[in-house]
């Protein structure tokens, strides 16, 4: 293996627990050296099982699963060099802290001295130093769930797996811990997998997210890309709050589509991923990209909408609108005095670009990532 070689390989991967339904569908992934990347999906999207063959606790029904170039399908769990992150914590009750560190250094017969250091070490990187002594049950939440951490990192692993470890904890604490393990993977550059169903922890964490729907990666990128360039209407519903506008391709140009979104409502959008004339598409259209009352002539999509409800969040205001046929249609507002006026019921004209409205798939029959 060279260092520009992927560390992890999926390879044609399916999954089925009971022979007959796939859970996962020929998977094929690469995780590369010293990147932090996020599998999200919903739950029973096959996240969890992913992660699960990877670690060495569930064997994969068809394909190859490579680690460092050698296929490990075969090898047991304790011999893959890889650490695990649970969302139980999964600590030893009966156990000091720090005996809960030393235990993988047990299990690899390392000698007193190294532990000790080892030990050290990792107390010190999760801000835990002097509490070694203590058990697992005088410890809070994140401090246990930092101790998981530290004793998945203790023994050096080529890489480190976490399955929603922070899904027990509440938000403060689970920000916290965000930016806690965000620093920790960049001090020390390992590789790190992490599952989870909650976008904005994979929006912070992760230099690439897969995105699972149904056993199929939908899209694969960095945040910034899924965000501002989802590739079907799955993606775009679930990264980000999301608008959808719903119709007909009734204009193909290529680059761009006309959409009739409303009986006579033609929308102008960019083409991503639609058939031609006749086929039906969602516009996915973020809340920020919406213009309230433009100015004349700048925009090419403009509508006329009436103020449904209006939501102070302090920095912005979370809008309503009826439009193009839907109720639930959101723009957020910046706070400023210009648009204090509006109020509910007000009719107030809103637009946006082409270039931020894309036309995609139907969802829920997305079309899955190649």
């Amino acid at each position: 293996m060279n260092g520009d070689d992927p560390l992890v390989r999926f390879v044609n991967i399916q999954k089925s627990y009971d022979g007959e339904t796939l859970v996962i569908k020929n998977l094929n992934l690469n995780v590369e050296n010293g990147e932090f990347l996020t599998i999200l999906g919903p739950s029973g999207s096959g996240k969890t099982t992913c992660l699960l063959m990877l670690a060495g606790f569930e064997p994969a029904t068809h394909g190859e699963i490579y680690l460092k170039d050698q296929p490990i399908n075969r090898v047991p769990p304790h011999k893959r060099g890889i650490g695990m992150v649970f969302q139980n914590y999964a600590l030893f009750p009966h156990m000091t802290v720090a005996e809960n560190l030393a235990f993988p250094l047990d299990v690899r017969g390392m000698s007193k001295s190294e532990k000790t250091e080892k030990v050290k070490r990792a107390l010190d990187m999760v801000q835990l130093g002097g509490y070694g002594d203590r058990q697992p049950a005088q410890l809070s939440g994140g401090q246990q769930q930092r101790v998981a951490v530290a004793r998945s990192l203790i023994f050096d692993p080529d890489l480190v797996l976490m399955d929603e470890p922070l899904g027990a904890l509440d938000k403060n604490l689970r920000e916290q811990m965000q930016y806690e393990i965000k620093s920790i993977h960049q001090n020390l550059g390992i590789t790190m997998v992490y599952v989870t169903h909650d976008q904005s922890i994979a929006l912070t964490l992760s230099d690439r997210i897969a995105v699972f729907d149904n056993g199929i990666i939908q899209q694969c990128a960095a945040p910034d890309v899924l965000y501002e360039q989802p590739e079907n209407a799955f993606v775009a519903n679930f990264i980000g709050e999301n608008n959808r506008l719903i119709g007909t391709v009734v204009e193909d140009n290529g680059d761009t589509v006309k959409v009739d979104v409303n009986n006579g409502h033609i929308v102008e959008a960019k083409k991503v991923n639609v058939e031609g004339i006749g086929s039906r598409s969602t516009l996915s259209l973020r809340p920020e990209r919406v213009v309230v009352d433009p100015e004349p002539h700048s925009l090419p999509n403009v509508f006329l909408a009436k103020t449904k409800q209006l939501i102070y969040l302090g920095d912005h205001i979370r809008t309503r609108f009826s439009i193009c046929g839907t109720d639930d249609f959101i723009v957020k507002i910046p706070n400023s005095a210009v648009h204090a006026a509006i109020s509910e019921g007000d009719e107030v004209k809103i637009g946006w670009k082409v270039e931020d409205c894309r036309a995609v798939d139907v969802w829920p029959c997305p079309t899955p990532h190649s």
